[in-house]
């Protein structure tokens, strides 16, 4: 039997909390919750959610409880939806949130099942809900006794093998993502979703002319703490465990950033020598233009171009961050809509001025929901066509401002090959000046990488442990 919310007032049994002060981690829990509204119903990212808790002691807790309900939400809406006689979508949406991180920590957390449920209805004071504590108490209870065959997704008798319909509620990813998942990589579709739901790593990227390796690992070590060199990508580190960059030894001072190993690669690829000019065409927030300034000294101008001003403060604030004990690299910050024709462009971005160029195009994000799990809940299967309408024009425009002989490199964090091979396959075959370039021999190949028709694709779970990302290397003819 389902079990409806009729208005009641909380009911409080032994150990409640009526009219004084809420159970310890009451507060916590409804905090999570808030986050969790916001981006089911709000269409916030989890990131700019979680800022509102930015000052609070329990921040760390907050985000754990939050991304953990947001990265499990498509598999726990229908199980408590179940329960309710209603759509759970006719509840408030404080409410609905409430129930589904509720049922959460009962399914997910390690806290004993029956705490869990009495911080749920203790936290129903707290967002408002408090004459629905009774209802948030049954529910709950019933999926503790339940949760089993709620959850269940086992095939039919009979059927071979789970549906798209039943993969995409196992592993909580919308059901057009897992068909077009299944459709672009059928061998290694349902690795990509069992890691999309892994914790992701820590990595740490060095300035090697600053500090080595070696260097680092000795000074974390010496913290007690343990981390791992990654053998195919010099200057990478993976912590044995997340660690808040207060603690890590550089980071103040950008010797070391917080970057994916799969992100690492776009400097090394664009190949720029000093004494050239390079442009980064979408640039914030900014953490490829710093490596490209670290890893090239010399250039005779970088320019980090975004068309969101406020975004472009991250690039400075990164800049000023490696920056801060002596005045090292720098970069030119301009504020463009590289989806405009490059004719258009202001004059620091002229037609076939630059050596180098790097398009790190707005994307899907189906590449990195590990670490952003809101992506699940927040990208739609239209919204494909739109990224792919501004990849094409910031492709064609970033390219005439390339000079002959020139090199770009184009990179996303998609998964999808409709964002990246295939697009790029488009422009090669309408740009009769543009060819595609090999891997630079001097940079090593992460392991598991799938060579395309056109560019490289990494996926999460494979191989090299690192973010999905795409890269496609395009050369500028010369004029001869």
């Amino acid at each position: 039997m389902s079990t409806k919310y009729r208005g009641k007032r909380p009911s409080h049994g032994p150990g409640g909390h009526a009219g004084n002060k809420p159970a310890p981690g009451a507060a916590t829990l409804a905090a999570a919750v808030e986050v969790v509204a916001a981006v089911v119903s709000g269409g916030r990212s989890a990131d700019d959610a979680l800022q509102e808790t930015a000052a609070r002691v329990d921040r760390a807790a907050i985000q754990a409880i939050a991304l953990g309900t947001v990265r499990w939400y498509l598999r726990l809406l229908p199980a408590v939806g179940k329960l309710l006689q209603r759509p759970i979508a006719d509840l408030p949406p404080p409410l609905a949130a409430l129930l589904v991180t509720g049922a959460h920590q009962v399914e997910y957390s390690r806290a004993p099942v029956e705490a869990s449920v009495h911080l749920a209805v203790e936290a129903s004071r707290l967002i408002g809900a408090a004459r629905a504590s009774g209802l948030v108490n049954a529910v709950l209870r019933r999926f503790v006794r339940e949760r089993e065959e709620l959850l269940s997704d086992a095939p039919a008798e009979g059927q071979a093998a789970l549906a798209d319909g039943d993969i995409a509620r196992r592993t909580a990813h919308p059901h057009w993502f897992v068909q077009q998942l299944r459709m672009a990589w059928p061998d290694q579709f349902l690795r990509v979703l069992e890691a999309n739901n892994e914790h992701p790593p820590m990595t740490l990227r060095l300035d090697l002319s600053q500090l080595s390796g070696e260097q680092f690992m000795l000074e974390w070590r010496a913290l007690g703490r343990e981390a791992a060199l990654i053998d195919w990508r010099p200057g990478a580190v993976t912590l044995a465990r997340p660690a808040p960059i207060g603690v890590i030894p550089g980071f103040a001072t950008g010797r070391v950033s917080v970057q994916d190993a799969a992100a690492q690669l776009a400097a090394p690829l664009l190949q720029a020598q000093a004494g050239m000019r390079v442009l980064d065409a979408c640039a914030a927030p900014g953490g490829k233009t710093l490596h490209l300034a670290q890893l090239t000294r010399g250039l005779e101008q970088l320019i980090a171009a975004d068309i969101d001003g406020a975004r472009l403060r991250l690039v400075e604030e990164n800049f000023a961050r490696a920056n801060a004990a002596a005045p090292l690299v720098s970069a030119e910050l301009v504020r463009a809509d590289l989806t405009r024709p490059a004719a258009e462009l202001i004059e620091c971005l002229q037609p076939r001025s630059f050596d180098r160029v790097l398009v790190d195009a707005p994307c899907s994000s189906t590449g990195v929901i590990r670490r952003h799990p809101d992506i699940k809940l927040l990208r739609r299967a239209g919204d494909i066509a739109g990224f792919q309408a501004i990849q094409r024009a910031v492709l064609k425009n970033a390219f005439e401002l390339l000079r002959p002989g020139g090199r770009l490199v184009y990179c996303t964090c998609s998964v999808l090959p409709v964002e990246n091979e295939e697009l790029v396959g488009e422009f090669l075959a309408a740009e009769s000046r543009a060819s595609a370039l090999p891997w630079p021999l001097a940079v090593p190949m992460p392991p598991g990488i799938l060579i395309r028709p056109v560019g490289w694709q990494l996926l999460p779970g494979h191989g090299a442990g690192s973010d999905g990302f795409y890269y496609a290397c395009i050369g500028a003819a010369t004029d001869e």
